[in-house]
């Protein structure tokens, strides 16, 4: 006999992949260059040549048997050494080895932090807009996913509507900055005045609330800003990160999990996360691929076009009337829809090969995401069609 949940979940497609799907099928009609497809977060720019170099030098010089075996449980010692070198030198936190636990991509990483610290039948709270995939990651664990309403004016955390819904149940809170979809980058005064109230609910309850910091946007950055390191505001934290958008490898599920060593069972969490990996078949990711990064963990591609791609369509999208809220990293915008129903929205601009997410995947109904990992050519000759779209569906 099948389970039935994951029978249900086939009748729930992601709508992000089904408009990817759509901009594949109408670009087929039409010539994939004529689809303005905003919808994936794909990253569109290449790897740094040094990881290249050093792949091909690991797949010509180290020895084969030793290259392609299986890493230990914990994974590669060398690597996690590594890490921990750089976030110590990076951020003064005096990461170890120990506290390091590489993992496939930050969804690896997600998966092995929310098992740590959050038991079946309990809450994790997260703050709209927020990345969908929370919500199976969650619910698949036996816990429930609850949603902080957004503060649409800035994207920041409404402080007041996150102390409401903390209660006894609440053994986790999940966070995104750079934030997908907005673009939001958490400020110190967000982080410093979340951190209070997580220490005040930890005592008021009696039992330690985890901050989970999901962090694969940190390196991508505009206008010279930085994004403060959660987990210097708050002991508890678990570190999620991927080096998919930093160093343009999605493909390759390379993350790691980092947990700030002045948390509750520093020490245990990542041997936890070995048993977590029997359990699941994570089984580690692959040792080619952690020795490389290991090796480039400084680095990151030329993301400067994101940039460029930012300013263009924000530039445009406020000419045309939209509110919309300057991103301050990553790949995405998220402006208010032109009406009410977001769906009803992108469902028009699909009339003009125009493909936008809606808000509401996102928990942020009204609002609609764009995905500005493309060429910037195309950004540019999607313009006329965004224009022709606006003027025609909400004339003046």
């Amino acid at each position: 006999m099948i389970v039935q949940s994951y029978l249900d979940m086939l009748k729930v497609k992601s709508a992000i992949r089904e408009l990817s799907e759509w901009s594949t099928a109408r670009g087929a009609e039409i010539g994939y260059e004529n689809v303005f497809d905003y919808s994936l977060g794909n990253p569109s720019v290449p790897c740094p040549p040094q990881f290249t170099q050093v792949m091909i030098r690991l797949l010509q010089t180290a020895e084969p048997v030793a290259l392609h075996g299986y890493s230990p449980t914990l994974t590669l010692p060398s690597v996690r050494q590594a890490v921990a070198d750089h976030l110590r030198r990076r951020f003064g936190l005096p990461y170890t080895a120990a506290h390091i636990f590489m993992t496939a991509g930050a969804a690896g990483a997600l998966a092995h932090a929310l098992r740590c610290v959050v038991a079946p039948g309990q809450e994790v709270l997260t703050f709209a807009p927020f990345f969908p995939e929370y919500k199976p990651y969650v619910e698949g664990l036996g816990a429930v996913l609850r949603v902080v309403p957004p503060r649409c004016q800035d994207f920041q955390i409404d402080l007041d509507a996150f102390e409401a819904m903390l209660n006894p149940n609440t053994a986790a809170v999940l966070i995104n900055t750079p934030n997908n979809p907005s673009g939001a980058v958490y400020s110190a005064d967000t982080l410093r005045a979340l951190a209070d109230r997580l220490r005040q609910a930890s005592q008021r309850f009696g039992h330690r609330i985890f901050l989970i910091s999901d962090e694969p946007y940190r390196e991508i950055l505009f206008g010279g800003i930085e994004a403060p390191y959660p987990a210097s505001f708050y002991d508890d934290t678990l570190t999620c990160y991927s080096f998919s958008k930093s160093l343009s490898l999605p493909g390759e599920r390379i993350g790691y999990l980092a947990a700030n060593p002045a948390c509750e069972h520093a020490e245990d969490i990542v041997p936890m996360c070995g048993q977590i990996s029997r359990g699941t078949g994570h089984n580690c990711p692959a040792s080619l691929i952690q020795l490389a990064v290991a090796e480039c963990l400084d680095l990151t591609s030329d993301l400067s076009v994101y940039e460029t791609n930012m300013n263009i369509l924000y530039d445009e999208l406020c000419r045309l009337g939209f509110t919309v809220v300057k991103p301050g990293g990553t790949f995405y915008i998220f402006p208010k829809a032109l009406e009410a129903d977001s769906v009803a929205f992108c469902e028009k601009a699909k009339r003009y090969d125009l493909a936008l997410v809606p808000g509401d995947t996102f928990g942020c109904p009204g609002y609609f995401r764009m995905a500005y990992c493309i060429d910037t050519d195309k950004v540019r000759r999607s313009l006329p069609a965004l224009e022709r779209f606006v003027r025609t569906e909400y004339p003046l």
